[in-house]
Parts: C-alpha cells; structure tokens; sequence
C-alpha cells in the first residue's frame, strides 16, 4: 500500500466508492469509531486507484462491484489516533449489482478489513450533514445535484 511516513506525518493515498442507490449513500466505521466514512482503501503501488475499488469492496463486504467515473480528487489534511495524516483521496462513483444482499436499507451490514469488523450502514443523502462523515466535504459534494467532478483540500490541522 501506499503509505509512508516522512517528517512526522503519515502521507498516503486511498481510493473511495461513493455507491449510492435510491437517495442514500453506503458508509462504514470500525468499531470504537465516531465517525464514518466512505468504503475503500489504500492503494497499492503499481495498482490504478479504479482497481483498489474493485479490490477493497470484494475484501471488505464480499461484492462485486462496478467501478466508474472519478467524482473527486482531495487532499486531506487530518489527525488519527495522534497520528498527523497527509492523504490524496480519489473519490469514484460505485455500483452495486441489482440483485446484491447489501441493497436493503434497513439493516448494517457487517464487513472484514484486516481482521477488523466493520459496521456498513445506509444514509440518506439528505441527511448526511447530521452524521460525523469523514472528510466533511463530502456531507455537501454528495448532496449537489448535479454531482460534479471537484477537488478538495480538507484541512482539519493548520
């Protein structure tokens, strides 16, 4: 994967599905979380950011998914766990098969990343700006209608 440490700071890139269906958007969170996010992942080297998509939805809830067009390149600027954090975000948008298990929106649905369990939940669109979703642009960006391809610089340090 991508990820380094240099002068103090973590940099590393990560791809996210923004899947949306019938006006809600899929997040996850890991246990012990207070915020969401969108599914998806580091990259690999050598790996295009569309695959880490394909890959991390089938590693973490076990679909198969079609990836298709970049909606949103952002830097962000963060800490984690005491940890300062650089990130180049790619945003894509991301579909589901119709006949998918994980379409319900009643339920969470429970995925795996590194050994770690994680909480998939549906959100209306329209409500997102009353969640703690990480990186906050997003709360706004996936509520603009049309949805445009943006870039975002997301500082949450000075």
């Amino acid at each position: 994967m991508i990820s380094v440490h240099l002068h103090g700071q973590r940099f590393q890139v990560r791809a996210a599905a923004i899947v949306l269906h019938g006006g809600h958007v899929l997040v996850h969170r890991a246990p012990g979380d207070a915020y969401w996010a969108l599914p998806g992942g580091r990259v690999e080297v050598g790996e295009a950011a569309s695959a880490t998509i394909v890959r991390e939805m089938r590693e973490e809830l076990g679909e198969e998914v079609e990836c298709g067009p970049l909606l949103h390149i952002a830097e962000n600027f963060f800490d984690l766990a005491e940890q300062r954090n650089h990130e180049i975000g790619f945003y894509f948008l991301v579909s589901l098969a119709e006949n998918s298990e994980h379409l319900d929106k009643s339920q969470s649905y429970r995925g795996i990343e590194d050994h770690l369990e994680l909480e998939f939940r549906w959100f209306p669109v329209a409500e997102l700006a009353s969640i703690n979703l990480r990186p906050t642009f997003l709360a706004a960006s996936l509520a603009a209608d049309p949805m445009v391809f943006s870039h975002a610089v997301q500082r949450e340090y000075p």
